[in-house]
């Protein structure tokens, strides 16, 4: 189970309900490929302009640009779910609306599988996978593309 805080800081583009709920099942699907789909888990899910995002990339990474998602864990990785307190607070997901609506066009898929792509993504990075090398780069990829495709979520949507 989880529950997501979610806020919308940004009025480029409005976020129906559906898409929100599509969020979600990315989320929960992420969980469930980290086996973590029976604990009580909370996560953040904002969406933000490129002004906002820029500036939280300086402020928390000191790189002075806009970026398309910030992931902020609560722990470096999760290993022992019995010791953390219940519900299981994952982290904060900050996406850019702005960044997913070039980045939708710029790979020719919708804004809406890419709003899913970032969210999967930004969920592996509150897991504690990262993409610093080639191989961890590949294995976070197979595991994005897993999930969005389990869930229906392909180029074409």
């Amino acid at each position: 189970m989880v529950h997501i805080n979610f806020q919308d800081r940004q009025e480029r583009r409005s976020v129906p309900e559906s898409l929100i709920s599509k969020l979600t099942e990315v989320i929960e699907m992420a969980l469930e490929y980290e086996n973590l789909e029976d604990y009580e888990c909370e996560v953040d899910l904002t969406l933000v302009d490129d002004a906002e995002i820029h500036q939280l990339n300086l402020e928390h990474r000191r790189i002075d640009k806009t970026t398309d998602v910030l992931s902020f864990p609560q722990y470096d990785a999760i290993k022992d779910m019995e010791d953390l307190p219940d519900p299981i607070y994952l982290g904060d997901i900050v996406i850019s609306v702005e960044r997913a609506i070039e980045q939708a066009k710029e790979f020719n898929h919708s804004f809406e599988r890419e709003l899913c792509f970032l969210t999967a993504h930004s969920m592996l990075h509150l897991f504690g996978y990262d993409h610093e090398t080639d191989e961890a780069q590949k294995e976070m990829r197979a595991l994005e593309e897993s999930i969005l495709e389990e869930l229906g979520v392909t180029r074409e949507v």
